[in-house]
């Protein structure tokens, strides 16, 4: 299999038509309860039903995508949610709802492992997730402009997603087949970082279920306590979507300069406020501008997480299992954010939301600082560890005193010519070990055969 990385485009595509569903889930919540006469806990209950099938394909496809090749789990992913979706869509009843949210959920999730999977074999899998969530903003934004206009109950939102998975099947053409059989395919290996990819997991599971459980009750936040209209609640989504169509982009524009800890951590801190002042909007101001703001900062955070999961290893196994914690945490997010409003109010459940995503800050924020350093460029050891450089050295028998230890100081590479037998040029680099300490071939190439 070459190793040359493929177009973006496809596994962007992919990944829109698999995150679509959290993206819309508010107006499908909101149309389960008024349409279908469910109360908003047992609205919150299918839709946590459907990102429960998410997650699940997550789970069973971790690791194995790459054994598969993505076209194929890719198609039938689509297949899935474009059936189970348009059966949601058709059905009159509560369980034939039901039943076709989980398995439309199912081809969601499964559609996002191949994403993930994909974007983690990226060169820059930073800004080809911020590429995915610039998509399916841009979808779920112009679907929340026309929804409203349109009525049909709970069936337009379901449809749309099936039409949406549907328009991305072309797509799937330009992705990958089965990995080829034999010695170059590499064996199941142990999971790389597993503390750290255990506690992003984690994180991330209570990350978003912190975030989706106000936005599972945005809808009804707008209507019922701030006294809006469907369109007007539908406008202000359309909008804060488009803020965070800007913040993605800012991401994107940014990268990797600031590292992944200060976007991750300040970010939370700034979507931890603005929970708390949307849940508590009594006025289209208050209500408009904690959305905006929060949606603004929240993709570009999800960005960052999602960059860092693939980070921790390139076959994709941390990114799909990362984010299917993170499905778990987004379909009990509606159920948890129901109850809590139930039971307390809206105001009181921004609240415990508020602190509940403050908590988790800290340790999301210091896998990004363990896991963050700088790649290993010519001239520089990496900042924590100095294990290669020393790999370096153990391989070209330098003098044991001279290897760089953990945590060493960048040091720098000279670089000089030295004459040989056959008058063709030697190129040696000598590390500087310190003061008084002397120099040490740290590594040398030559042309002769």
């Amino acid at each position: 299999m070459s190793s040359r990385p493929r177009a973006a485009w496809p596994l962007v595509a992919v990944f829109t038509a698999g995150y679509l569903a959290a993206y819309l889930l508010p107006t499908i919540v909101g149309r389960l309860s008024v349409h279908l006469g469910l109360g908003t806990a047992r609205a919150g209950l299918v839709g946590s039903a459907l990102l429960l099938g998410s997650a699940t394909a997550g789970f069973v496809l971790a690791g194995r995508v790459e054994r598969l090749g993505p076209r194929r789990p890719a198609r039938v992913g689509l297949v899935l949610a474009a059936v189970g979706y348009g059966c949601a869509a058709l059905a009159g009843s509560v369980p034939l709802v039901v039943a076709g949210a989980v398995l439309g959920g199912f081809g969601s999730g499964t559609a996002t492992a191949v994403a993930a999977s994909g974007i983690a074999a990226q060169r820059d899998p930073h800004r080809t997730s911020s590429l995915g969530l610039l998509s399916v903003s841009a979808t779920a934004g112009a679907l929340y402009l026309t929804i409203p206009h349109l009525g049909g109950g709970h069936r337009l939102p379901f449809a749309s997603i099936a039409l949406v998975a549907l328009l991305v099947w072309p797509a799937t053409a330009r992705l990958g087949g089965a990995a080829p059989a034999g010695p170059a395919t590499p064996a199941t290996g142990r999971l790389p970082h597993r503390r750290s990819g255990l506690v992003l997991a984690g994180g991330m599971l209570v990350w978003s279920m912190a975030q989706n459980a106000l936005w599972g009750v945005s809808g009804r936040i707008g209507v019922g306590q701030a006294g809006l209209s469907e369109v007007t609640v539908g406008a202000v989504f359309a909008a804060a979507l488009g803020a965070g169509l800007l913040g993605v982009m800012g991401a994107g524009m940014l990268g990797a300069r600031l590292g992944r800890a200060v976007p991750i951590g300040l970010g939370t801190v700034i979507i931890a406020g603005s929970i708390v002042l949307s849940s508590s909007a009594g006025s289209l101001g208050s209500f408009a501008t904690g959305e905006i703001l929060w949606n603004t900062v929240y993709p570009v955070v999800l960005s960052y997480l999602i960059g860092l999961a693939a980070s921790l290893d390139v076959r994709g196994r941390w990114a799909v299992l990362a984010g299917s914690a993170s499905s778990v945490g987004v379909a009990c997010g509606p159920v948890l954010g129901s109850v809590l409003s139930e039971q307390a109010g809206y105001p009181v459940m921004g609240l415990i939301l508020g602190v509940v995503t403050l908590l988790v800050a800290a340790p999301v924020t210091a896998v990004a600082l363990h896991t963050g350093g700088r790649p290993l460029v010519p001239g520089s050891v990496r900042r924590r560890g100095g294990a290669p450089a020393a790999l370096l050295a153990v391989t070209t028998g330098a003098v044991p005193g001279a290897v760089p230890k953990l945590g060493a100081p960048e040091q720098a590479v000279t670089e000089i010519s030295l004459p040989v037998r056959r008058r063709r040029p030697v190129r040696a680099a000598f590390r500087t070990a310190g003061p008084g300490a002397g120099q040490s071939n740290a590594y040398a190439s030559t042309s002769d055969r």
